[in-house]
Parts: structure tokens; sequence; C-alpha cells
């Protein structure tokens, strides 16, 4: 994967409130949170909550989908798998046996 894309994700990741909401997507699973559940959860202002959730959107980290009025943020565990496996796939190469 693209080192840009992965440093992104890794940057917005960086922030304890995007790493606190992303955890608590990551935790509803493949249904999703809904926007105003995160909201309640963990007490965010709703502009402060939409500006961190647009930043994880545009990270590629989680996609949101509507169900009539309600709006779900879902993660993406695809990407997620990415970014973990960037940071293992060469774990210890450069190691002498």
């Amino acid at each position: 994967m693209d080192i840009e894309i992965i440093a992104k994700a890794l940057k917005e990741l960086g922030h304890p409130t995007r790493l606190m909401i992303y955890k608590s997507v990551v935790r509803a699973g493949y249904q999703g949170i809904a926007v105003g559940g995160l909201q309640e959860k963990l007490g965010i202002p709703g502009s402060t909550l939409s500006h961190h959730i647009s930043s994880l959107v545009s990270a590629g980290l989680i996609s949101q989908r509507r169900e009539g009025r309600t709006l779900f943020c879902v993660a993406e565990f695809e990407k997620l798998q990415s970014v973990i496996g960037f940071l293992q796939d060469e774990c210890c190469i450069d190691e002498e046996c």
C-alpha cells in the first residue's frame, strides 16, 4: 500500500478524539454505530464530532450509510488491516539470525 495513504490514516488516528471515535466504531462491528449514539457515548458536541468523522472518512478508515434519517459510521476493516499489515510486514526483517 502507498506510504502516503498509510501516513494519512496514521495521522488521523493520532488525534485522541478521533482515536476514541474510531475505537467505538470498530467495536460496533460491521453493523456500525449511529452518529447520535457516538455523540451520546462519547459526549462530543455534534459539530466537533462531525469534523472528526469527516477526517476519518477522508482517510478511508470509516464509511457512512444512511438508514432513513439515521446516519451510521462503519469501520473499513480492510483499511485497518492494511495499516496494521504495513507496520507488521517487515517486522524483524533486518535482524540477523
